[in-house]
């Protein structure tokens, strides 16, 4: 098995990438979604989440307000630490579980948005950054999401510099460039991949 993470700042198309990828035959574990799965209605997880900020943090029909909630971390660097000691060990066990899943030849590729941020190059094979310009987030994050130029400026601000991401990169893949490009280099990359997969690994020192 070959553990991949993929990373890249906001607006800079890591989704596509992870698309191609699992299009070539990559086992995908997304943390954004796992992290929306642990704390679903009825989880331990929200159930922690609500013990420690309050009914208030729940939509009416009883799912997690993740708008109410960033409101209230985003601006409390002690808060946002609280969230995240409940929802990170909950999407990490949970990756390992998927992860023990794949196949013993998988390439497992970890798509994680704050991989750089929060120090986990470590914990891959190798690290993929999907790059591109500012002016390129910038665009997509208004024209495509419909953020503000103020909002989309303040996400950016708030991840890794580009040239921290790039300073743990094994291979970065440019998405400033057309579509058609962009999957001509995942295919590449992906080749590479399933070279490194099947490349014996050394043995442990006894």
């Amino acid at each position: 098995m070959l553990k991949v993470g993929l990373t890249g700042g906001i607006g800079a198309g890591k989704s596509e990438v992870s698309r191609l990828l699992v299009e070539c035959g990559a086992v995908l574990i997304d943390a954004d979604r796992i992290a929306r799965e642990v704390v679903a209605p009825g989880t331990p997880g929200l159930a922690a989440v609500v013990e420690a900020f309050g009914e208030e943090v729940l939509a009416a029909d009883g799912s997690l307000d993740r708008p109410r909630l960033g409101s209230l971390v985003f601006a409390d660097a002690a808060k946002l630490a609280t969230l995240n000691s409940i929802v990170h060990p909950l999407v990490g066990a949970r990756s390992r579980e998927l992860e023990e899943a794949a196949a013993e030849d998988a390439v497992v590729v970890h798509d994680v948005p704050l991989l750089t941020e929060n120090g986990l190059a470590p914990l891959y094979d190798l690290v993929i950054v999907v790059d591109a310009s500012a002016e390129t987030q910038l665009d997509r994050l208004v024209r495509l999401r419909g953020m503000t130029e103020e909002d989309a400026r303040a996400r950016m601000a708030a991840q890794a510099t580009r040239e921290q991401r790039r300073e743990i990169a094994d291979i970065v893949i440019d998405n400033d460039v057309p579509l058609e490009d962009v999957e001509h280099r995942v295919k590449d990359v992906w080749a590479e991949l399933e070279r490194r997969s099947r490349a014996p690994r050394p043995s442990p020192q006894e």
